[in-house]
């Protein structure tokens, strides 16, 4: 005989199995910090122990997954629902490839106009922060939590520690959230005030995020000389910054070749991967993708255009002791007897590059003229992407061209990209000035 009773178990045996189902689909990961039995720090997900290989950016996740990547950082929640060419959001694409996530959340800053000192400002954000995570916890790709980047303001100020106590505050609110996935927030670089400050300041954070270029492969080291005990990520690292590099004489910075930003990439991954001082989880390499930042080129590891520049190689050698299949032409020189120096409107002057290729791919070459960039940012911020002028170089699909000198004056660059036709590529440019 049926009885109401047995309906009752069904309906409660199908609520768990959904319940059961729902939770095998999400597939949180727990992740938590712990010590090795040397007494170095690691992430752990799900019981084991995850070095993180990443790269930061929008570019192709598939591409990072052949190239070795296990990780990719965003900046900000919105990223997170991005689709690409195929309707993919970056989230689900991520758990297709069995990527992980170091999940930005952008905290404001106070440049662009947020008061750390209103009530108002502060509860929106953390209304919002708290939704985010709520949100998202539960997603298997989620590794760890980015609560901010480079949002600090002046050491010793009253801005700094009012940023740092929301900070903490912020922190509190992602652990009571989701206990399950540590916190991390990234600065600029590290000096002693600033890290004394986050000791004293912000208690509640797990890992400190680290963004550095020139010298970023010592990080470790530096931290632990500043009394630093806690984990760390190195969350940005590349070429040589634009603020380190060598100026010509109107003020305009020299760009490392495509092989210089290879072998500093390659340089400080090695270092890092060698964590002898036992706080370093892993490192996000800058930027999978590229953005006008000074130049079009500078800081991007892919072109516009999809293809792969010498610094993805490098990634591939340090994360797998094995160069990739298909290797970047090796661009060696820039022959342009103006470059770093100054000509006459109309002048016209010859341009010849001189490449390899250890694959020995036929290579195209395109040839660019470019005005220096006059709308420079701080901390990343968009920019614009300044003109081009395509009639002033003949013969730009060619490995030789003749450049015809702008007519108006001022400062300039002369840009050169380097295609095989299987998806590698190398850039170089020079800057000259009309005058």
């Amino acid at each position: 005989m049926f009885h109401l009773s047995h309906v009752k178990l069904a309906i409660s045996i199908f609520l768990l199995i959904s319940i059961l189902s729902i939770n095998s689909e999400a597939g949180s990961s727990r992740v938590c910090l712990a010590k090795n039995s040397h007494g170095a720090w690691e992430l752990v997900r799900d019981g084991k122990p995850f070095l993180i290989q990443g790269v930061g950016g929008p570019g192709s996740l598939q591409l990072a997954k052949e190239v070795g990547a296990n990780s990719i950082r965003t900046w900000g929640i919105e990223q997170l629902e991005a689709k690409d060419a195929e309707g993919h959001t970056l989230l689900n694409r991520a758990k297709e490839l069995g990527l992980t996530l170091c999940v930005g959340i952008w905290v404001k800053h106070e440049r662009h106009g947020f008061k750390y000192d209103d009530t108002k400002f502060i509860q929106q954000q953390r209304e919002e922060i708290r939704a985010a995570v709520r949100k998202y916890k539960d997603h298997s790709s989620v590794l760890v939590w980015g609560l901010g980047n480079e949002m600090e303001s002046y050491v010793g100020t009253e801005n700094a520690v009012r940023v740092w106590k929301e900070l903490n505050e912020l922190a509190k609110i992602i652990k009571e959230e989701d206990p399950n996935h540590p916190v991390m927030t990234v600065i600029a670089g590290a000096d002693t005030g600033k890290i004394q400050e986050i000791m004293k300041y912000y208690p509640s954070i797990d890992i400190l995020g680290i963004n550095a270029y020139l010298g970023a492969g010592g990080a470790g080291g530096t931290l632990k000389g500043m009394g630093w005990t806690k984990p760390f990520i190195m969350t940005e690292y590349g070429p040589v910054g634009h603020w380190q590099a060598p100026k010509a004489p109107w003020g305009a910075a020299i760009e490392p070749s495509g092989n210089e930003k290879a072998a500093n990439y390659f340089a400080t991954l090695s270092t890092l991967m060698e964590n002898k001082e036992g706080l370093c989880l892993g490192s996000y390499a800058f930027l999978w993708g590229n953005k006008q930042e000074t130049t079009s080129t500078w800081y991007g590891m892919l072109l516009s255009t999809g293809e792969k520049l010498p610094p993805v190689d490098a990634l591939v050698r340090g994360w797998s002791g094995k160069w990739a299949t298909n290797r970047c032409p090796k661009l060696e020189t820039i022959e342009f007897p103006i470059a770093l120096k100054k000509g006459r409107p109309g002048e016209k002057v010859k341009a010849s590059a001189k490449v390899q290729d250890v694959d020995g791919d036929s290579l195209q070459y395109e040839w660019t003229v470019m005005a220096e960039s006059k709308d420079l940012r701080g901390g990343g911020d968009a920019e614009s992407v300044p003109a081009s002028f395509p009639q002033a170089v003949q013969g730009a699909k060619e490995k030789e061209c003749s450049v015809t000198l702008p007519k108006e004056k001022g400062a300039y660059r002369l840009f050169l990209v380097v295609r095989d036709g299987k998806g590698a590529a190398t850039t170089g440019n020079v800057p000259f000035y009309v005058e």
